[in-house]
């Protein structure tokens, strides 16, 4: 990671605003889900903003997201997921935390009374207090995060026992070819994305007292849409953004739903 990352990031999320950017229609800030979409369609713009409707709604369902949760997003960046979910799943209540001020601010569009809320916060230190919720997810977050570890850790924390946790984001499938990534893509060269493997990944989950953990790899329905939608939008393929799809046939990187749970029967250590 260069000296300038965390700067990188503030400014990417803040006066940036990475969600203004076409690849990102419709104010969310992911890759997507990709389905239904023939080789030979253009992609709508409303294709593209259901590809991401379609990565929340892969998430909640794992979870099994109901009525009588309360469920936390790590990394709720502009709010446009969160408050989607909390229409379509109907929880009891849906709070998003965020680093950056500035995506809160934008969050706070979508808050509604109690039931809905945004604040700034770390992944690394969750601004809620020991076994306040019953669910909790990260979409799209955790491949900027420096310490896994910690993230980890406050994820269980805040869980209350019996309680589930989801991530999902793209990790190198293994740690072996360490650096390639930075090679390739320049999110990675600059160290705004870090190249975090699934064996650590599950590693760290199983050391902060997660079990069950399953890792569900979805890059089929990832990278290749994502990547028509970058040339549709008029990136040349020598260009960076158009190496994720190959860095992901390279079996340098794919996209992952990770799940795993807190025992019902286990307290705070």
């Amino acid at each position: 990671m260069t000296d300038d990352a965390p700067v990188l990031r503030a400014r990417m999320y803040g006066e940036d605003d990475l969600s203004s950017l076409p690849v990102f229609a419709g104010g969310f800030i992911n890759f997507g889900f990709w389905q239904d979409v023939a080789a030979d369609q253009r992609i709508t713009v409303e294709q593209r903003v259901e590809s991401q409707f379609a990565l929340y709604r892969l998430v909640f369902e794992r979870l099994g997201v109901g009525a009588g949760d309360a469920v936390l997003e790590i990394g709720s960046g502009t709010g446009v997921g969160a408050a989607w979910a909390f229409a379509e799943f109907g929880p009891r209540e849906l709070h998003g935390v965020d680093l950056s001020p500035d995506q809160v601010a934008r969050a706070s569009a979508h808050a509604q009374g109690e039931r809905l809320t945004y604040r700034q916060g770390a992944a690394e230190d969750l601004p809620f207090p020991d076994e306040t919720f019953d669910v909790a997810v990260s979409i799209e977050a955790a491949q900027h995060l420096d310490d896994l570890g910690a993230f980890a850790a406050q994820a269980y924390r805040v869980l209350r026992p019996g309680g589930r946790f989801a991530v999902s984001t793209f990790f190198a499938p293994t740690a072996d070819r360490r650096g390639e990534l930075a090679a390739r893509l320049d999110t990675f060269t600059s160290g705004v994305d870090r190249d975090h493997s699934i064996p650590e990944v599950v590693g760290h989950l199983e050391a902060a007292g997660f079990g069950d953990v399953r890792v569900t790899s979805i890059g089929e329905h990832v990278w290749p849409g994502l990547d028509r939608w970058i040339a549709q939008l008029g990136v040349p393929e020598g260009e960076w953004p158009r190496r994720w799809l190959t860095s992901y046939r390279d079996g340098l990187i794919d996209y992952y739903v990770i799940s795993a749970g807190r025992s019902a029967g286990e307290r705070m250590r």
